[in-house]
């Protein structure tokens, strides 16, 4: 995850950003099948954000919060943990909104 925090750091936080997202996750739930659920919640919830504002104006403030909501939530994610820590994770991730 620190791999992908990384990346999503020195991004711009417009949609561009959310969309290359989806496309990073879609690459490590195949070279990871074992975090797959957790792959596929993350790009459920950028993918939500993308549709929302796709074609549409993307105010400065909205894209700023959900940028750094999503660049907190993948900081927080451990990949090594126990599986208890892993399914709070992923419902976390489950409950996370980056619409409000």
């Amino acid at each position: 995850m620190n791999e992908l925090h990384d990346w999503l750091s020195q991004q711009h936080h417009g949609l561009r950003t959310f969309r290359n997202f989806q496309e990073k996750l879609e690459t490590l739930s195949r070279r990871d099948p074992a975090q797959r659920a957790l792959y596929a919640l993350l790009g459920h919830l950028v993918g939500g954000y993308v549709e929302a504002f796709d074609e549409e104006p993307l105010p400065v403030a909205v894209a700023d919060r959900a940028y750094g909501c999503l660049l907190e939530l993948v900081a927080s994610l451990d990949l090594g943990a126990g599986a208890d820590r892993r399914l709070t994770d992923i419902n976390r991730v489950a409950a996370c909104s980056l619409l409000h």
